[in-house]
C-alpha cells in the first residue's frame, strides 16, 4: 500500500485501509510505504518542504503548479521523474512480491503503472483518488491500472468521458475511519470538552497544516463570539501555534473559556464530530469526508488553490457548504446562515445523502472478494 507525504489524506486513507483489511482479513499480509520516502529520503524531505512552502507562502504559485501538471510542462516533467523513480521502487516490489498494490498518490499510482507495462510486474493496482474533483495527473497510464476509486458518481462519469472504461471506475467515496461509524455518549463527551448541552457546537478547524489565511480564520471566532454568544466552539489549531496564541487571547479578553475551547491538538475528532452542529475548515479531502459522514454542514475557508477550491465548488454547489471568499463580509455570512434555519436543515439533510460512509469496506470488499 503505497502513499506520499504532501497532505495527511494520502496518509490517513491508506491507513483506514490497511486497519479494515488487518481486522476483516487477517490472513492477507499488508505493508504501508511512503513511497518517495521509499525513493530517496532526501527527496521526500525537500519536495515535502516545497510544496508546504508553496501552500503556504505562494498559494498562487502552487495554483499554476497545479494547472500545469494537467497537461504542461510540469506534466511532462512528473511523468518522466516517476519513470526513473519507479526504477528504484521495483526492487521493493520484487523482493515483496505483492498480489494487489494499493496507491492513495498519483505518483505511486504511475510508478506502479510503468513498472507494469515495462513487465516489471504483473498483479493488480488499485488507485484510491483523494479528493472531490478529478486530476490527469492519477490517469497516467490507466491502462495498466485494474480498479479507480472515486469520491462520487459525478467523478466517475467525468473519468469515463476521458477514455477510463466504466467497468475500472468505483464511486465507492474517500476511505474513512471506521471510527466514524461508531455511537458516542453525546453528554459524556460534552462534558469531557467542558461543554454544554444545551448549547449550538461548531467544529472550528483553525489552524490547517500550511497555517493559511491567518486574519479571516480570526476574524471567524471573533465574528462568532460577537454575534452568537449562545454558540459554543471548539476551534483546534493544530499546527499553528501562533494561530493558537491569538485565539487564547481573543477568548482571554472576551471572557469565552466557557464556551469556546481552543486546542492545539486532539485525537478525538470522531467524537467531537457526533455532538457538533456545524463543521468550519478548509476543504481538504480528509476532514470534510469526515464531516459529511457525520451529517454536518460546512463553512469552507483557505482553501489551498488547485485541488482544494475544485473542492470547495463541489461542496457549494452540492448544497453541503458556504464557501467564505476573499472580500466577504465574514458577520453577513455568518448571519445569514445560522438565521436561516430551513437552510441549515436542508445542508445536513444534503451531507447524509453525500455522505458514504462504508467506503472503506466497499473499497476492501470489490479488492479482496473479486
Amino acid at each position: 500500500m503505497f502513499y506520499c507525504s504532501y497532505g495527511v489524506v494520502y496518509l490517513f486513507d491508506a491507513r483506514s485501509i490497511k486497519e479494515y483489511i488487518n481486522e476483516h482479513y487477517p490472513n492477507i499480509e499488508t505493508q504501508m510505504i511512503d513511497c518517495i520516502e521509499y525513493i530517496n529520503k532526501f527527496l521526500n524531505k525537500l519536495t515535502t518542504k516545497a510544496y508546504a512552502d508553496m501552500a503556504k507562502k505562494a498559494p498562487w504559485a502552487w495554483k499554476r503548479v497545479y494547472s500545469s501538471a494537467e497537461k504542461g510542462a510540469i506534466s511532462k516533467v512528473s511523468n518522466l521523474t516517476n519513470k526513473i523513480m519507479a526504477k528504484k521502487l521495483n526492487k521493493l516490489l520484487q523482493e515483496f512480491q505483492p498480489d494487489l498494490i494499493i496507491s492513495t498518490h498519483p505518483f505511486s499510482s504511475q510508478m506502479c503503472a510503468i513498472l507494469k507495462k515495462k513487465g516489471k510486474i504483473s498483479c493488480q493496482i488499485a488507485t484510491v483518488m483523494t479528493d472531490y474533483a478529478p486530476h490527469n495527473q492519477w490517469l497516467i497510464l490507466h491502462d495498466y491500472v485494474d480498479f479507480i476509486f472515486v469520491a462520487h458518481h459525478g467523478m466517475k462519469e467525468e473519468i469515463i468521458k476521458q477514455g477510463v472504461p466504466a467497468s475500472k471506475v468505483y464511486d465507492t467515496g474517500i476511505p474513512l475511519s471506521n471510527r466514524f461509524l461508531q455511537h458516542y455518549d453525546k453528554e459524556r463527551t460534552l462534558k469531557d470538552f467542558g461543554l454544554d448541552t444545551g448549547k449550538t457546537t461548531i467544529l472550528f478547524f483553525a489552524g490547517g497544516e500550511f497555517g493559511l489565511g491567518k486574519s479571516t480564520t480570526y476574524q471567524i471566532l471573533a465574528s462568532i463570539i460577537e454575534n452568537f454568544p449562545d454558540f459554543q466552539v471548539v476551534a483546534i489549531s493544530g499546527k499553528n501555534p501562533k494561530m493558537k496564541k491569538k485565539f487564547d487571547l481573543l477568548v482571554e479578553e472576551t471572557n469565552k473559556k466557557n464556551t469556546v475551547k481552543i486546542l492545539d491538538y486532539t485525537n478525538k475528532v470522531p467524537e467531537l464530530m457526533s455532538v457538533s452542529d456545524l463543521v468550519i475548515t478548509k476543504p481538504g479531502g480528509l476532514t470534510t469526508t469526515e464531516s459529511l459522514a457525520s451529517g454536518l454542514p460546512l463553512i469552507i475557508i483557505n482553501p489551498i488553490p488547485g485541488q482544494e477550491e475544485e473542492n470547495a465548488v463541489f461542496f457549494e454547489d452540492a448544497g453541503v457548504a458556504i464557501w467564505i471568499k476573499k472580500g466577504d463580509n465574514i458577520d453577513t455570512v455568518l448571519t445569514n446562515l445560522f438565521h436561516d434555519k430551513e437552510k441549515l436543515k436542508k445542508m445536513k439533510i444534503n451531507a447524509r445523502l453525500l455522505a458514504k460512509k462504508n467506503s472503506t469496506k466497499n473499497i476492501c470488499e470489490i479488492l479482496l472478494e473479486r
